[in-house]
């Protein structure tokens, strides 16, 4: 089996044949997977402790060719999408609570557990989700990530009217389309100078797009950061008014500078987003086709996984980047 597998972190993932996988609860011929900003995070050692060596890759959509013997959910030739959760305990308080994604004994799809940078994966059948046919393969990859933290984050800001958006990547441009489905108002942040970004989010419908230096015309009642840059939780929390929520949708972000206690004070709430649960998936796979989602992507083979990364670290892409095995 091909596959792209990181054996050290800082170092470029390196081709490789594998066994193929043993069929476990569910073994899945991969037809696209996304390259997403956490891929980064392990490959870059920002994450400790990844497995290695590693297929690194959790937007996963493929067909499922192989079942173990207790799997009773999905037939042969399904097509499903896999996420970052990838396995959970199911019994402690966490996961009895709906909470799952905050199990401390879970473990990611790419990180613990081999992911889509390869021709076959296994995944268990409770963290696989089935795909509409609206979707094609590679504009579905992104949903699977992008798309899930971006929902999740979204629903951390509750019913908030004025949305603001740092960082205008494949979350971004995925969450921004359901802002505007559901009738809320949206402005986009992006690094200061980016024009092309700044182009790219008028396109998806904000009324206003500046740099992320720049206050907005007015104030936000809530801040998604996807952009993982510390500075810009302060930043977010002064264009953002009394009463609001500014979230974190990033696993990882650079240090958040020291602030005035007075720009969090009247009640303005700070809080992160971590990893996300089935609810998640259901509730936004859902939503999804009904409501026009559309992905912008960029696609490579499995063999130019580095120059995906590149790309995706330089800032030198517009949407999603996508492999195709």
């Amino acid at each position: 089996m091909r596959a792209q597998v990181l054996t050290a972190a800082g170092r470029p993932l390196a081709v490789a044949e594998l066994p193929a996988p043993h069929p476990g609860p569910l073994l899945i011929a991969v037809r696209a997977c996304a390259v997403c900003r956490t891929d980064l995070h392990v490959v870059d050692g920002e994450l400790p402790d990844p497995k290695l060596p590693l297929v690194p890759g959790h937007e996963i959509i493929g067909i499922v060719v192989e079942k173990g013997e207790s799997v009773d959910r999905f037939a042969l030739g399904d097509r499903v999408g896999v996420p970052w959760l990838g396995w959970t305990c199911g019994v402690c308080e966490y996961c009895r609570s709906g909470r799952e994604n905050l199990c401390a004994r879970a473990r990611f799809t790419g990180y613990q557990i081999d992911g889509g940078y390869a021709k076959l994966t296994v995944a268990d059948r409770r963290y696989c989700f089935a795909i509409d046919g609206r979707y094609g393969d590679v504009e579905a990859a992104p949903l699977m990530c992008a798309g899930l933290i971006g929902y999740r984050t979204l629903r951390m800001a509750g019913d908030a009217r004025l949305i603001g958006i740092y960082g205008f990547g494949a979350a971004a441009h995925i969450v921004a389309q359901v802002i505007r489905h559901q009738g809320r108002r949206l402005f986009a942040f992006t690094r200061p100078g980016d024009v092309a970004a700044q182009d790219f989010a008028r396109s998806l419908g904000p009324e206003w797009a500046g740099g992320s230096d720049e206050q907005p015309p007015e104030p936000l009642d809530a801040a998604l950061i996807f952009a993982p840059v510390g500075t810009l939780v302060p930043a977010a929390l002064v264009a953002t008014k009394k009463g609001g929520t500014v979230v974190s949708g990033g696993i990882h972000m650079s240090d958040i500078p020291s602030f005035p206690y007075r720009i969090l004070w009247e009640e303005r709430v700070l809080r992160s987003v971590a990893n996300l649960t089935r609810r998640d998936a259901e509730e936004f796979l859902a939503l999804a086709p009904e409501a026009g989602i559309r992905t912008e992507t960029v696609t490579y083979p499995l063999a130019g996984a580095n120059q995906a990364l590149a790309d995706l670290r330089n800032g030198a892409l517009q949407g999603a980047a996508v492999l195709i095995p």
